[in-house]
């Protein structure tokens, strides 16, 4: 019996093959493969047998069978008996042999059968594959594969057949007339070939140790000469590559004089494929190995044929390999291999043949040489030992190549030589040289990014490549120590090797310290042999200078100082101590800083610190004299490198400072005088440097060396008529000028002070104007060059710094003060006055902030002169944008941004200055009469820099204010009223800093009142806030500032000051700015209502001319009025104006809500208003019913007018701030009311009259476009009201839950209510009796809409506690279940979805009205009238909440009806049925614990039910029945389920369902086996089901059921049900149902 079903089950599984779905037919080879597992020599009769009937079956099922024999044969070869391996043999071969055609796939899988048995059974499977083996008769294809495939995988097995089978096969081959048949007699003859070499190479582990290769030779040369002497030449080149690939391995088995004797004809006959075939792999690879067998036999046929070989192989190397295509670089490999073999029997005549090469015209000849040269230097050392010059000699030609690839091949050749001792021979140092060179190369000039190009694959740059090799040639190849030591030190002064430095002189440093270990004195670099050494002068110069760019070339500061510490010995004994301390701190610098990060001024300063404390410690003369000649010498290296030379004309100033030989220092400034490039601004400065470091030492030789030159002969002549420079063009006689001029500039800025002021006026000022004015006939000619101004204006500037740094400035008397100042005037004058392209300006005025501090005092004509000159040349300049517009093409040298900035900085630091001198009131008022014109300009680029100027000069008059005795601030008021109404300027940096004027002149005025500087006063600090609201203001926030700065300023300033403040703000109201014309309105209405001013009491105007003057005047002062007359007008006649304003036309325009909203104003009069709007809308019905013709019998509502206006009404003044007050006095009726509004609005139309009128008002661009429609109007009227009653939190809530938008909804309506009525409860308790109160009544309404609206809200409140804190639990809960048999189905509804929310809000209230609510729930399950089960969807989801707190009694007698009721929910096809009745199953489970049987058969019947709903396609089913097993877990009695429950199914934790099923499968057999039939009946069931996901989990289920059941319970099955249900779900359309019910009928094997 049980072979029986094994075979039908195999037998199922089998004819499932014919599935057309590739991922079914996987599962069933994988169930196939499983069921042989377990019972394997059954299954494979099976397969056998199977086979064998159904002849018929098309060969790609046939296939899936055999595979699976072949994994039940290879995993269990070893339990496999001889009867069963002989019916699989017999099989497999049959099922291979059957068709005479090839059919691979087919074939293939049988032959492979007969492999995996052949790994034990070799006899078995020979003897039957050699009955299909007969003399005479060409075997079948497979059969010849076969025994192929037998031989790699069972060498020791098949060898001893080989010696029969090759007798066979040989007169075969005569036979073989299809191309296939060759081909496999080829690989045939290629596989014996491979398993003959590994039994002989592995003799002592072989079974027959006296196997020869003599014992194949004969037969394999028979093969062979009917391979190469007939198959060779057919013109199907895939045989002749089956024949190449076969005669390879067959050469190392041909006789030693049959392979001399064919050489000859085989190797041209090889090399012949090269041109018929493109991919050479197969090729290459057979000739390697005949090469290898000629070598082992010492052929000397390889001589005569050494040049074909060498001439057909070598263009194979230089066509380049594609690393896309593996065989191509296979390919390679296997003729380098080849070159290798040949290298090693004929060095000389293999050189001979490639050196000539590496001067081909032809670039990949070159590479590919030099690729082969590479090889046979690395395989063939010993050979290529004697030829080593040869070799090197050879080179020089390719050391010239320019191309790219040849050097990186190159490069590659000398990494080769280096390993190999070349280098250490005569020519060597060649070779480093060129290695040095491409480290050297611009890196901006290797292309960033190789185009996509076969032939050269390697995108890596040159340098790249070069730059590596050199440092693994100086830090791992020990023997190039002595080769590059100390010889790379001669390419680091050198300045084209400038890009090489950073792997110099990493690789010098790691050679210098491996010198270091041998001894202290074997790192000295020793001159004596080495006279191309750079001197350690000439090293220590190039190392620092190269420092000073720290960042750039690869980090080459790092490295450089590094290696400028490692010399430290070489360049002097004595700065051992000092470099070590020193010199790691600088790398660390570096380090640890980007180059952004980084100052480069710092940074300098740091090394030329560094330089001084060297030469300190030096401390010999003659050194220094020798380096600072040195560093003069590298000088004209540097051209071309701006910053560096930059820095070492301040090394060489520095050096120069240190000097003690005057005279060298003097000889040594006149050679740089002579030889400085003027035309170059680095240049300039780096020599003005040099001169100013030398002068903190040699201030009198700076100074004469300065006047000599000028009074050499070029510059005596220079001043007449006619120039008589020679040599010099005049634009370069004004750069020598300018450089001059700063070189004075930059003695005075170092100079010592001591003796700087006696020399000012008298040697450097002299002779800086000697420069600078030139005489033509005796008339003074003033200059236009740039350089000469700005170096004049820089130089003047240092100089004044130097005076004002002593400590002695207060006592000089700067004589030529004023001219130095009318001279900066003069510069300003003349730059453009609409644009700034050059720093004079900006230039000019630092200058003069210097200048102005010093004595004597500016005259007050000069001092007006300078500030004028000063405002009207930057305040008067066109805005940025404009002046970028205008720039012509050719950037200037300074950003525009930086420029304008820089500028504006300098003015501002100027003014500062000159205020400092008059640190007073009159000073202040001075400053400022020049500033007022700018500061009220209608430009509001000049506005912008006069007040931000403004506020910086009041800032710093406060900081540096010192009151000693309390005086008046008398122009106070004069000053506040010219900035105040600039707060609400329309350019928002003017407010801004308005704002700060107005705070410092708050706190100035308490300076002078008395105060400490440090007082804080609260209310001006409350300036500061203001602030943040100006950058982006709307009128509220500019009228709020105002009135703030108003209150402010109306406390702050003197009683004496106030008349003078409202007339200067009187003044403000002609602004050319409209906003700060409003803002001075705003401060006087503010200012007079603060002082108890002058506001008189205006006569109220009829309404109408109200709206009139509004429409016509759009004034924020003229609506502040008409509010104010409003107001006055109601507080009289509140019922005309009530009855006017509502008579207004809907909707109300933006004017008519104004005038509504200024009825907020006071609170009484507030409430009476409101009171009536309440009583016009409760008056009037909400809606008439209108018949609509067109649309058939039905009926449309539409609003009434009366109660929409009022409602209109509500909202604007509600809206209104003041309103709230009174809004708090009418909550409760205000509230119920415009529910009730919102209630009866819903899917209310307006009347056509008002129609066009609210498309046009929604068309429009007012700004009170809001909508009229009745719904709409009602929802804003409620939240504007909540907002206004102090129940913001409540409208958010509501807003939060977009609970407004369903309100308005017909059919979500009840939905918003509830949000509403829950965010009240929370937010808005004690307000609630008065509005429950209110709203009773409403419940018996005659609008549905209303009873709708109170049901939902007091259903709702019953879910909160605080409906039972306030007394009003047994209020709403009666009345809410007075409506249970309501004609309405939503009424119905939500009754039952309050009295569930009593669990929630009152739960100990549960047990009172237990059985009440119980009752009302089971009769909502049995609602007769609810045809899609809403009434009963409610009662569960109610019922769920209940159970939880009522009494065990009252559920239990009716706890199995129940679940018997809501278990046909559970498949329904409404998901949230299914989740409700699932979720309510899960609560009941808890009544069943300990007593209830009857409930534990529910859960076990429900069970299988709620494992496969897991699957279902709504995620919130999926959480019910998650919650559903965790509760029916503990009422199961297995405490393994219950843990797995309450582990694996938490609420948002993922399920791995297929190991959850199985583990859950393990315990149902452990705890419940006797149920294993009645689950899987159950899970039959839903094998119909709709649900793909559940339709594939229940076989699974199934399957792991059958997994872990144990024998003695696998009798309940009805296997042959089971078997047949299985059967027929094979034919499911999904594939992935499919795979679960083969994957099931695999495991059946258990049970069976």
């Amino acid at each position: 019996m049980m072979e029986s079903r094994i075979k039908r089950l195999a037998t199922t599984l089998m004819d499932a093959t014919t599935d057309k779905a590739p991922q079914v037919q996987e599962q069933i080879y994988a169930a196939l493969c499983y069921v042989g597992e377990a019972e394997p020599e059954e299954v494979l009769r099976c397969c056998d047998e199977y086979l064998r009937q159904h002849d018929k079956l098309a060969y790609p099922h046939r296939v899936i069978i055999l595979k699976a024999m072949e994994s039940v044969v290879r995993n269990n070869i070893a339990l496999l008996d001889k009867s069963t391996a002989k019916v699989v043999i017999f099989l497999a071969s049959n099922e291979m042999t059957k068709s005479k055609e090839v059919i691979r796939d087919w074939q293939e899988a049988a032959s492979s059968v007969l492999v995996a048995v052949g790994q034990r059974f070799i006899n078995k499977v020979m003897e039957e594959v050699l009955t299909k083996f007969q003399p005479g008769i060409l075997p079948h294809y497979f059969v010849l594969q076969t025994f192929a495939n037998l031989s790699v995988s069972n060498v020791f097995g098949m060898v001893p057949f080989l010696n029969s089978i090759l007798g066979t096969m040989l007169p075969m081959l005569g036979m073989a007339k299809q191309d296939h048949m060759k081909s496999v007699f080829c690989y045939a003859l290629q596989r014996f070939s491979e398993s003959i070499q590994e039994y002989l190479a592995n003799l002592d582990k072989a079974p027959d140790p006296t196997v020869r290769k003599d014992t194949f030779s004969n037969d394999i040369f028979s093969a062979y000469e009917v391979l190469f002497g007939s198959w060779l030449q057919h013109r199907e080149a895939k045989l002749r590559l089956a024949v190449v690939e076969a005669v390879g391995p067959m050469s190392h088995l041909l006789p030693g004089e049959k392979l001399e004797e064919q050489l000859p004809k085989l190797i041209p006959g090889i090399l012949a494929l090269y041109r018929k075939h493109a991919e050479a792999f197969s090729i290459s690879k057979s000739l390697c190995q005949i090469l290898e067998a000629s070598v082992d036999i010492g052929s000397r046929s390889l001589d005569v044929q050494l040049d074909p070989l060498l001439g057909t192989l070598h263009p194979q190397i230089c066509a380049p390999a594609d690393p896309a295509l593996p065989l191509t670089v296979k390919n390679h490999t296997e003729v380098l291999r080849c070159f290798t073999v040949l290298a090693c029997s004929f060095p000389d005549r293999v050189l001979a043949f490639l050196l000539p090469k590496l001067e081909s015209s032809n670039e990949r000849t070159r590479v590919g040489t030099l690729l082969i040269m590479r090889q046979i230097i690395n395989s063939a050392p010993s050979q290529m030992e004697i030829k080593k010059p040869f070799i090197l000699s050879s080179m020089k030609l390719p050391l010239q190549d320019s191309s790219d690839k040849v050097k990186r091949a190159l490069v590659q050749v000398i990494s080769a030589m280096a390993h190999h001792g070349y280098l250490e021979q005569p020519g060597g140092e060649a070779m480093v040289e060129f290695l040095v060179r491409q480290c050297a190369l611009a890196s901006e000039l290797q292309p960033k990014k190789q185009a996509p190009d076969a032939e050269d694959p390697a995108s890596d740059s040159v340098q790249s490549i070069s730059i590596n090799t050199l440092l693994l040639l100086s830090t791992t190849v020990d023997r190039m120590s002595n080769v590059l030591w100390p010889y790379l030190l001669e390419f680091v002064t050198p300045i084209q090797f400038t890009n090489a430095l950073t792997p110099l002189c990493r690789s010098l440093m790691y050679l210098a310290m491996k010198k270091e270990e041998q001894g202290e004195s074997a790192s000295l670099i020793r001159y004596d042999g080495n006279a191309n050494l750079p001197s350690p002068y000439a090293l220590t110069a190039r190392l620092l200078v190269v420092s000073s760019q720290p960042h750039a070339g690869a980090c080459r500061g790092a490295a450089a100082l590094r290696l400028l510490h490692v010399l430290h010995g070489s360049v002097h004994p004595s700065l051992g101590p000092l470099w070590s301390k020193r010199v790691p701190l600088l790398v660390e610098r570096i380090e640890e800083n980007t180059e952004q990060a980084l100052s480069q001024r710092e940074w300098e300063e740091e090394l030329l610190l560094f330089l001084q404390e060297t030469l300190a410690a030096i401390a010999d003369s003659a050194w220094i004299g020798q380096f600072v000649v040195e560093m003069s010498r590298q000088l004209s290296s540097y051209n071309g490198f701006p910053m560096e030379k930059n820095f070492l004309y301040k090394c060489i100033g520095t050096t120069l400072g240190a000097c003690s030989s005057k005279d060298l220092v003097q000889k040594q400034l006149q050679e740089l005088l002579e030889t400085a490039r003027y035309h170059e601004e680095a240049e300039r400065e780096g020599l003005a440097s040099c001169f100013g470091l030398c002068a903190m030492s040699h201030l009198e030789e700076a100074l004469s060396k300065l006047e000599q030159f000028v009074r050499s002969d070029v510059f005596r002549r220079s001043g007449g008529l006619f120039s008589i420079f020679k040599d010099r063009s005049d634009n370069e006689v004004e750069k020598i000028k300018s450089t001059l001029i700063l070189c004075y500039g930059y003695v005075a800025a170092h100079a010592p002070q001591e003796l700087l002021l006696s020399r000012i006026e008298a040697d450097i000022l002299k002779n800086i104007f000697q420069y600078f004015n030139t005489k033509v006939l005796g008339i003074k000619v003033e200059t236009k060059d740039l350089t000469l101004k700005l170096c004049l204006i820089r130089s003047i500037c240092m100089i004044s710094q130097a005076i004002c740094k002593g400590g002695k400035c207060g006592d000089f008397s700067f004589s030529r003060k004023a001219e130095l100042v009318a001279q900066m005037v003069e510069f300003m004058k003349a730059e453009p006055q609409d644009t700034m392209r050059t720093p004079v300006r900006q230039r000019a005025m630092i200058t003069c902030t210097y200048l102005v501090i010093l004595e004597p005092h500016l005259s007050d004509p000069d001092r007006t002169e300078l500030i004028d000159t000063c405002l009207a040349g930057v305040l008067a300049l066109p805005p940025l944008e404009l002046a970028k517009d205008r720039e012509e093409n050719g950037a200037d040298a300074i950003p525009k941004e930086v420029l304008y900035g820089d500028t504006m900085s300098a003015l501002k630091d100027l003014l500062k200055s000159l205020l400092q001198r008059n640190l007073t009131p009159h000073g202040l008022q001075d400053m400022f009469a020049h500033l007022g014109p700018w500061i009220k300009s209608s430009k509001d680029h000049e506005r912008q820099r006069a007040v931000e100027i403004s506020a910086a000069l009041l800032d710093f008059y406060l900081s540096a204010l010192n009151v000693s005795t309390v005086i008046p601030f008398y122009n106070l008021s004069v000053l506040i009223a010219l900035f105040s109404p600039r707060c609400s300027d329309s350019v928002p940096s003017v407010r801004l800093h308005a704002v700060d004027c107005v705070y410092c002149l708050l706190y100035i005025q308490l300076c002078y009142e008395g105060f400490a500087r440090d007082h804080r006063d609260e209310m001006v600090e409350g300036l500061k806030a203001l602030k943040k609201g100006l950058e982006e203001p709307d009128f509220t926030v500019l009228f709020h500032t105002c009135t703030s700065m108003a209150m402010v300023v109306g406390k702050r300033v003197p009683p004496d000051q106030l008349m003078s403040l409202l007339l200067a703000l009187f003044e403000g109201l002609v602004d050319p700015d409209r906003n700060c014309s409003r803002a001075a309105t705003v401060m006087i209405n503010s200012l007079l209502k603060e002082r108890g001013a002058v506001l008189q009491e205006k006569v109220p105007d009829i309404m109408s001319i109200i709206h009139s003057k509004l429409e016509e005047v759009d004034e924020e002062h003229i609506r502040k009025a008409a509010q104010q007359t409003v107001y006055i007008l109601a507080s009289q006649h509140k019922s005309v104006v009530v009855s006017s304003l509502l008579g207004s036309a809907l909707p109300f325009d933006s004017h008519t809500c104004t005038m509504w909203r200024s009825l907020a104003t006071e609170p009484a009069l507030t409430s009476q208003i409101l009171e009536q709007l309440l009583e016009k809308v409760n008056r009037d019905v909400p809606y008439k019913e209108s018949k609509c013709f067109l649309l058939g019998s039905g009926s449309e509502r539409i609003a009434t007018p009366l109660p929409l206006a009022a409602t209109c009404a509500l909202y604007e003044i509600m809206s209104a701030p003041e309103a709230g007050p009174a809004v708090l006095g009418l909550y409760a009726p205000l509230f119920v009311t415009l529910l009730l509004r919102l209630s009866c609005s819903v899917g209310v139309q307006l009347p056509k009259s008002l129609q066009s009128r609210e498309r046009r008002s929604s068309s429009g661009q007012g700004p009170a476009a809001r909508s009229l429609q009745p719904c709409s109007s009602a929802v804003e009227t409620l939240k504007a009201m909540l907002v206004r009653g102090g129940s913001e939190e409540v409208a958010r809530a509501v807003d939060s839950a977009g609970a407004w938008d369903l309100m308005a909804s017909p059919e979500r309506h009840h939905d918003g209510i509830a949000v509403l009525a829950g965010a009240m409860a929370r937010h808005a308790g004690p307000r609630l009796p008065l509005i429950v109160k209110n709203l009773v009544p409403t419940l018996s309404s005659v609008f549905d809409s209303q009873r709708i609206t109170t049901t939902a809200f007091f259903a709702e409140l019953l879910g909160s506690n605080v409906v039972n804190d306030l007394l009003l639990l047994e209020t709403v809960l009666d009345g809410t279940a007075g409506r249970q048999k309501d004609p309405c189905t939503l009424v119905r509804v939500l009754v039952l979805r309050g009295l569930g929310n009593v669990a929630a809000g009152s739960p100990d209230k549960v047990r009172k009205h237990g059985a009440k609510l119980l009752a009302s729930m089971v009769n909502g399950m049995d609602d007769k009238d609810d045809p899609h089960n809403l009434v009963a969807l409610e009662a569960m989801s109610s019922l769920s909440k209940l159970l939880d707190h009522v009494e065990e009694r009252d559920i239990q007698s009716m706890l199995l009806h129940i679940a018997i009721r809501i278990r046909p929910f559970f498949d329904s096809e409404q998901p949230r049925l299914r989740r409700s009745s699932i979720v309510l199953f899960g609560h009941l489970s808890r009544f069943s614990r300990g007593h209830c049987e009857l409930f534990l058969e529910q859960i076990l019947n429900g069970l299988v039910t709620l494992l496969l709903h897991l699957q279902d396609p709504q995620p919130d089913v999926v959480n019910a029945c998650k919650f559903a097993l965790r509760m029916c877990g503990p009422s199961m009695g297995c405490e393994g389920l219950r843990a797995m429950f309450r582990t694996h199914l938490r609420e948002g934790r993922s399920l791995h369902y297929g190991e959850f099923i199985n583990d859950v499968c393990k315990h149902l057999m452990q705890s419940f086996p006797e149920m294993l039939n009645r689950l899987i009946l159950t899970n039959l069931f839903y094998f119909k089901s709709a649900w793909v996901d559940i339709r594939a989990a229940a076989p699974m289920f199934i399957g792991f059921l059958v997994l872990h059941v144990d024998e003695d319970h696998c009798q309940q099955v009805d296997l042959d049900q089971l078997i047949s249900a299985l059967n027929l779900l094979l034919k499911d359309p999904v594939p992935s149902v499919r795979m679960k019910v083969a994957e099931t009928l695999g495991r059946l094997v258990r049970i069976l």
